[in-house]
């Protein structure tokens, strides 16, 4: 149970209820972020718009790239409910999430290519405290991503770390997205 209540169907406004059923047929279920963030509804209108034009806008790296980079951030703040979310993201686009058991190894595993080292080596320094990241590691990523992809990778990187820490401190846990190998989420244009 999240340290902030959840938003009921029945004591949400109009917006609110909009957003609920738009996300239980899209996810199946209502985010638990969304639900506890409903009791600000002026953030949660701002959230859902950001949410909306990040995703609509991201589309210079490869989807691997970014899903993996965004859930190295999750693994390293242990946001369990980023990391249940992350997976289910992860399988609807066909990526391999047996993998993810292993990512703490990244550097030296077969089961990640370079590119993907390259966006997990800077979602950890991004993610450090104080932040390490190096003349040296941008230069790289503009060389393999261009300056575009690593704007791109730099900002879902943030906002994955700002997520995280948001439902870290809100005590938002995982809600069961992913169930070892099975979604219980029904993929895309299946529902």
């Amino acid at each position: 149970m999240s340290r902030i209540p959840v938003v009921s169907t029945k004591d949400a406004g109009l917006f609110t209820r909009f957003v609920y059923r738009v996300a239980r047929r899209r996810y199946g279920a209502v985010p638990a972020p969304f639900a506890v963030s409903a009791q600000h509804p002026g953030l949660l209108v701002a959230g859902t718009v950001h949410e909306l034009a990040v995703e609509k806008a991201s589309h210079t790296l490869p989807v691997n790239v970014r899903e993996i980079a965004v859930y190295r951030v999750a693994v390293r703040l242990g946001c369990s409910w980023c990391v249940d979310f992350g997976t289910m993201l992860q399988k609807h686009e066909g990526l391999d999430i047996e993998r993810l058991k292993g990512i703490d190894d990244y550097p030296t595993s077969p089961h990640f290519s370079r590119q993907e080292r390259l966006a997990l080596a800077y979602a950890d320094a991004m993610t450090a405290t104080p932040v390490t990241v190096t003349d040296e590691q941008v230069a790289e990523l503009e060389r393999e991503f261009g300056r575009k992809g690593v704007v791109e990778l730099t900002y879902q990187i943030a906002l994955e770390n700002m997520r995280s820490r948001v439902n870290s401190a809100l005590g938002i846990t995982d809600q069961g997205f992913t169930s070892g190998e099975a979604c219980r989420v029904p993929l895309p244009g299946l529902a």
